[in-house]
């Protein structure tokens, strides 16, 4: 389920390549949005730096062909700042809702949380 463009129109560009490069399948693209020492906690999973998000991107994310259609954003409501997207994901892997929330700086993503 494709996101149209206008939904990704307002989004930081990191976030926006996030998505743009999941769904298009783009591995290169999808790493160059974090940061070095960026983190992933997905549903307490925690995967610090690029080498540990790659890997969560094969098992998780590109190496299952999800694809994620973004259906709103909102201020982040857990005090630490950041962005959150709702989601739904489709692929070989988890299907259904859920959300990401975004903390980015200098132009990269520094944290992703996924949850419910």
């Amino acid at each position: 389920m494709p996101e149209t463009t206008d939904t990704l129109q307002g989004l930081d560009p990191a976030i926006r390549a996030f998505f743009d490069a999941t769904n298009s399948e783009d591995t290169v693209a999808f790493l160059a949005a974090f940061a070095p020492a960026a983190v992933l906690n997905d549903w307490g999973r925690v995967f610090r730096g690029l080498d540990k998000i790659a890997e969560w991107n094969v098992a998780e994310n590109i190496g299952v062909h999800s694809r994620i259609a973004v259906l709103g954003t909102c201020p982040a409501t857990d005090g630490r700042g950041g962005l959150e997207v709702k989601i739904k994901v489709s692929g070989e892997g988890y299907n259904g809702g859920g959300s990401f929330v975004f903390t980015t700086a200098e132009g990269r993503i520094t944290s992703v949380l996924i949850q419910g």
